[in-house]
């Protein structure tokens, strides 16, 4: 069976970054539309590549997919959707309140936690108020890397109770009483979330054993939450047709090792395998293709012209451990391997006699399983949110709490039970790590695009919110956004695939870092078929396929690159 089995009219695709959960989510809508029903297909995710895999110019309202009868799409955008909510709050107010009024409460309405929510607004709109998408037999949720999705997920409840408890009236998002409008709407989407006759929720992973550990870790707490209604999706399955090549070898072995080895909870879930195909996954025919029976058997190749590629790894360490100490920051798309390369910089720099610390600010964190045992010198490390969160709390309240009366303290605990109070904390600790270069190297494996982006934006915003709960603004974080602005203190590392998708959304974080005064210095473009050698005739032709991308990195986007070929588990 190539893609999951529908039987709710809403479904969710989620999991780790760089699965297939946009490419599944479309395929699987656009099958329901041609079987004759009205299909939605929702993003939820800041790096949002809807538009790009179905074809079409996506907004925030349902957009008609081109030449796909029956099915539409749309994408939430965070900053519209906080830009609408502020106005929203601060509207009503125009011409009632002096204009220093009106300036505070926009400032109010200036961080993080108000496109958090914003967004989630939207979301619940359209899970909650069945009206919404009420001309829809089917509305299917492409979801954002499996981090983000929990939060979103677990947002109904945690606002719902930040409004059920607070009683000061005011809060980082504003006046209480433009949530406590939003409290019947989401608990209907948790009801809705919940609900095994409304909504299936589809664990996408890659048969690789991080992936299928980060499906078995959501399906834990989508447990937690009452969700009960799930399928898991495999995507990208090989097995070699003939074997004797030796990439080829190693990727039927891999699948099957980690297939082998899959967490009990999720093999006992109702399973459907998409086999891996021999092109990339943009566009209505190759969409088609996903639900395709068998995959057919390409052709033989004629032989390849003379090709120049890019160097490996060696040089680009070569030049980062000359500067003797800084930051370097693995940034791009999920699931391409920033993680990975993150831990090989900070070995080889370890083993030059470096001392590194690896750590990462991605919540879904696996950069202590990318290193294979304990390596002299190299400490790794990653950003509790729990603890950064309770230390947070702790210093602010023995700081601030001690100089209030009865009724300021109980305001000030009240808004550090915010949820805004996890991205303060998280970013203090980013700037706390990110000092750590100054006096060796530090490797951060940074979380996917949008999340990234946006811890990046905070730095600017971050000591105004801190001033509200009187906390102290350390100088890790005052020094921040200069540092990641100095290229002799950080070295950026945009990573990618030799793919359509990953190589667009490089380019798009690369103009999102160039307008924070941030310029890369250099691109890594990894798990190269076409630099792995493979003569399997599938994989040769995924291969040739990427030689448009890694020309267009190497010649015109970066003024470095380096290309990892594909590499088993056993020789990586």
């Amino acid at each position: 069976m190539a893609l999951p089995t529908v039987g709710t009219r809403i479904l969710f695709f989620t999991g780790k970054g760089g699965v297939g959960k946009t490419s599944l989510s479309c395929a699987t809508g656009l099958a329901l539309a041609e079987a004759g029903g009205q299909v939605l297909i929702v993003s939820t995710d800041p790096a949002s590549n809807l538009d790009e895999v179905l074809g079409t110019a996506l907004t925030a309202t349902p957009t008609a997919i081109a030449g796909a009868p029956g099915l539409f799409a749309l994408n939430i955008d965070p900053e519209a959707a906080a830009f609408v909510y502020k106005e929203r709050m601060v509207g009503p107010y125009r011409g009632i309140l002096p204009a220093a009024a009106i300036a505070s409460m926009e400032e109010q309405f200036s961080g993080a936690c108000t496109v958090e929510i914003a967004a989630f607004d939207e979301f619940a709109k359209l899970l909650g108020d069945p009206g919404t998408t009420a001309a829809f037999d089917h509305v299917i949720f492409d979801t954002a890397p499996t981090g983000h999705t929990l939060r979103l997920l677990t947002l109904p409840s945690a606002w719902t109770e930040f409004i059920a408890s607070s009683t000061g009236g005011a809060s980082c998002l504003g006046p209480l009483a433009g949530l406590e409008k939003q409290k019947a709407l989401y608990a209907a989407t948790v009801a809705q979330l919940a609900d095994p006759a409304v909504t299936t929720l589809v664990l996408v992973s890659r048969p690789e054993p991080s992936a299928l550990r980060e499906a078995e870790r959501t399906r834990g707490e989508l447990a937690e939450l009452g969700v009960s209604n799930l399928r898991l999706a495999l995507n990208g399955t090989f097995a070699a047709a003939q074997p004797g090549d030796a990439i080829a070898d190693a990727m039927t072995e891999r699948g099957r090792a980690a297939l082998a080895g899959m967490p009990a909870g999720l093999a006992r879930l109702p399973r459907s395998e998409t086999p891996l195909l021999p092109q990339g996954t943009v566009g209505l025919a190759s969409l088609r293709a996903m639900s395709a029976a068998d995959i057919p058997v390409p052709p033989s190749l004629d032989p390849l012209p003379p090709l120049v590629l890019p160097g490996g790894l060696e040089a680009l360490v070569a030049e980062i451990a000359a500067a003797g100490h800084g930051v370097i920051m693995t940034m791009g798309k999920g699931g391409v391997g920033k993680t990975t390369l993150a831990a090989a910089i900070a070995v080889a720099l370890t083993r030059q006699g470096h001392s590194v610390t690896l750590s990462t600010t991605d919540p879904a964190a696996h950069v202590r399983d990318a290193v294979a045992g304990e390596v002299a010198g190299l400490t790794v490390t990653r950003i509790d949110p729990e603890r950064e969160v309770a230390d947070y709390r702790d210093e602010v309240l023995a700081k601030a709490g001690g100089s209030l009366d009865a009724a300021g303290r109980a305001m000030l605990e009240e808004d550090l039970r915010s949820p805004c109070t996890e991205e303060i904390a998280v970013f203090r600790a980013f700037a706390r790590t990110v000092d750590g270069g100054k006096d060796g190297f530090v490797v951060l494996d940074t979380a996917p695009t949008g999340h990234t982006i946006l811890l990046l934006d905070a730095a600017e915003a971050y000591h105004r919110e801190v001033s509200r709960t009187q906390a102290d603004l350390p100088d890790a974080v005052r020094s921040l956004l200069p540092r990641l602005r100095d290229p002799a203190f950080t070295r950026t590392l945009i990573v990618t695939l030799a793919e359509a998708t990953p190589v667009h959304e490089a380019e798009r974080l690369q103009q999102d870092l160039a307008r924070a005064g941030i310029a890369p210095f250099a691109w890594i473009v990894n798990q190269s078929l076409l630099a792995s050698g493979t003569a399997d005739p599938l994989l040769a032709q995924r291969g040739r396929a990427e030689i448009p991308f890694i020309e267009r990195v190497s010649r015109s986007l970066s003024p470095r690159t380096a290309l990892i070929p594909w590499r088993s588990p056993a020789t990586a």
